[in-house]
């Protein structure tokens, strides 16, 4: 776990939705791809709505929805003091309203407690830690394994909705039916959106989010293809055109009707 502050030299600042965004991001640890602004994208938020992101890193799902909807006051919260503390000054950097809380989850702190939020978010570590790949740094390693249940992090993320509010979470598909049992248990109307690396390839990803206090049937969208063609031929931008505008400028991507 990283606690010490990174240094300047430690850090790049890199573009985001075709340099609508500029983040920092350290050069050994943690970086942020394309998962959460994907995720920033795909939240339904308006204008003067409230958004509490658990687990933010550096804060580039938050910067991201902040830039495409301005008006909105954002919270994020990260376990990490070094990570916790550049998602602020990514936020403050890019103009966006919000603040930044250094806590656990199973410990947040009052001015969190406090509310109830119109959308909570979050991308939870991929990997269980019996199943994990170490990555060659401590806090990359922390960031993509975590020892906390997936199940907490949804029973957390309603407690702090309020009625009507939307949680949306990013996750890797092996993790489906772990974070599908989670949400049942807390949440209602469930949407799931699988996301495929290319057309006729098995899907890695999914988005998940339901609403509390809401009941509807499951539904099961297609699936969101990332890239164009049946495989890689050259280097380039291959991204399907609704990615590409997410990824490249400030365009929402809503899940399908």
């Amino acid at each position: 776990m990283r606690t010490d502050p990174f240094a300047p030299d430690d850090l790049t600042r890199d573009d985001f939705l075709g340099g609508a965004v500029r983040l920092w991001q350290p050069k050994d640890g943690y970086r942020a791809g394309a998962d959460p602004v994907l995720l920033a994208a795909s939240v339904p938020a308006r204008s003067g709505e409230t958004v509490l992101e658990l687990g933010c890193g550096g804060g580039a799902a938050l910067a991201c929805l902040g830039a495409r909807v301005p008006g909105l006051t954002v919270t994020g919260v990260e376990m990490q003091r070094a990570y916790a503390d550049l998602a602020q000054r990514n936020l403050d950097d890019n103009g966006v309203t919000g603040t930044i809380h250094c806590a656990d989850l199973t410990a947040l702190p009052p001015e969190v407690k406090a509310h109830r939020f119109d959308h909570v978010i979050a991308n939870p570590p991929y990997f269980e830690n019996r199943r994990a790949v170490a990555p060659t740094s401590a806090d990359r390693a922390f960031a993509r394994s975590g020892a906390l249940p997936l199940a907490k992090w949804v029973s957390v993320a309603s407690k702090r909705l309020a009625p009507g509010g939307m949680v949306t979470f990013i996750q890797r598909i092996e993790r489906l039916p772990e974070l599908m049992s989670a949400f049942y248990a807390h949440l209602g109307a469930l949407e799931l959106w699988p996301i495929q690396p290319r057309t006729h390839r098995a899907a890695r990803l999914f988005l998940l989010r339901g609403r509390k206090t809401a009941r509807a049937a499951f539904v099961s969208h297609p699936p969101l293809v990332l890239h164009r063609g049946d495989h890689h031929e050259k280097d380039g931008d291959s991204y399907t055109k609704p990615v590409s505008n997410a990824l490249r400028s400030a365009q929402p991507l809503p899940f399908p009707d």
